[in-house]
């Protein structure tokens, strides 16, 4: 095991679409934006504590659609939060789908407009 790496830096997201993306993480998910230099094409950076999403508006490579229902059983994202229900009155009032945990923890899946698969997990 290794003892040089430590800990997650950033996790980096295709989207086809900024402005929609930005909106679903900032104004549903409530992530704070943080600044971001040019790097030749738009994204955003997203601050979490120590660590950042990084939102990549590129030619997705991978498909969109028949992606599993359940986020769970897809590549994911998982992000901590003090609670669960503000997260779940958010995506409500999003008309966001989302799944809950089927490990009996208290945490949930929903999908970015770009259908990558975010977890949120309460944090005891």
């Amino acid at each position: 095991m290794s003892k040089n790496i430590v800990s997650l830096n950033h996790a980096s997201l295709i989207v086809a679409n900024l402005d929609v993306s930005m909106k679903f993480y900032s104004e549903v998910l409530g992530l704070q934006k943080v600044h971001r230099p040019d790097l030749g094409f738009p994204g955003a950076w997203f601050q979490l504590g120590g660590q950042q999403i990084h939102l990549l508006e590129l030619e997705n490579p991978d498909p969109t659609t028949g992606r599993p229902v359940h986020g769970g059983r897809d590549r994911h994202v998982a992000l901590n939060a003090l609670e669960l229900e503000p997260v779940q009155e958010a995506l409500n009032r999003a008309g966001v789908f989302y799944t809950m945990s089927v490990s009996g923890r208290r945490a949930l899946f929903c999908r970015d407009p770009d259908g990558n698969a975010v977890e949120i997990i309460e944090q005891p």
